[in-house]
């Protein structure tokens, strides 16, 4: 089964109906994944979600302290420095700057990035910005972890000293939704699954069961 997004003509206008008829509700505590094809609005729900799209139709609530792991250029600006970067991503994630500026030195000795954090952003490889995203990002104990996969494309080295800061970040959060194609991190980190195509939910409960029917209609 693919994932498709849905395309209807408006009076000369094409709209896109990313996600559709999606009813959930996530309680304190669990960690779920979300599973499905290239297309089927995994990335969109974890944005609207996170409030950066307000959905067209119906209503999402949302209690407690949002951190997000969606885009490693979200929040930053190409022609501010690296530094200027962890202050300005502080106040987007809704840190004091007081905060931000106690936390700065840890967060950068963490990039690894050395005087590359005097120079622009726009002067940083993909690998380079997600090493400065996610250093930002997992600075602080988040209550509610929204994640999507882009930290996978990270190079190896970096990935072996943040698995265990991951893996701590994970463990601390209140609630976790994370969308991978992988199923091993999946099942390694969530209890809970939502099947996508389409926009729409295929199916959704405890992680092996959905998991399974998921992988059958993949062959």
């Amino acid at each position: 089964m693919a994932g498709a997004r849905s395309l209807t003509r408006d009076h000369n206008r094409i709209v896109v109906q990313a996600l559709a008829d999606i009813s959930l509700y996530i309680d304190h505590g669990e960690r779920v994944g979300l599973v499905g094809h290239n297309g089927a609005g995994k990335t969109t729900l974890l944005r609207v979600l996170a409030g950066v799209y307000e959905p067209s139709a119906g209503r999402i609530a949302v209690d407690g302290k949002v951190s997000t792991l969606l885009d490693a250029s979200l929040g930053l600006n190409p022609e501010a420095t690296g530094y200027e970067n962890i202050l300005l991503r502080g106040l987007y994630m809704g840190l004091h700057p007081r905060e931000i500026r106690t936390l700065a030195p840890a967060i950068a000795d963490f990039t690894e990035l050395g005087d590359f954090l005097h120079m622009p952003v726009r002067t940083y490889s993909a690998g380079m910005m997600i090493r400065l995203g996610f250093a930002v990002a997992t600075a602080t104990k988040p209550e509610i972890l929204l994640m999507d996969e882009w930290l996978l494309a990270g190079d190896a080295q970096f990935l072996d000293k943040a698995r265990q800061r991951i893996d701590t970040f994970v463990s601390q959060s209140q609630i976790l939704v994370l969308a991978s194609h992988s199923l091993e991190v999946i099942r390694k980190w969530c209890r809970k699954v939502v099947w996508l195509e389409g926009g729409r939910v295929i199916l959704a409960g405890n992680a092996e069961p959905v998991l399974s029917r998921y992988v059958q209609s993949s062959r």
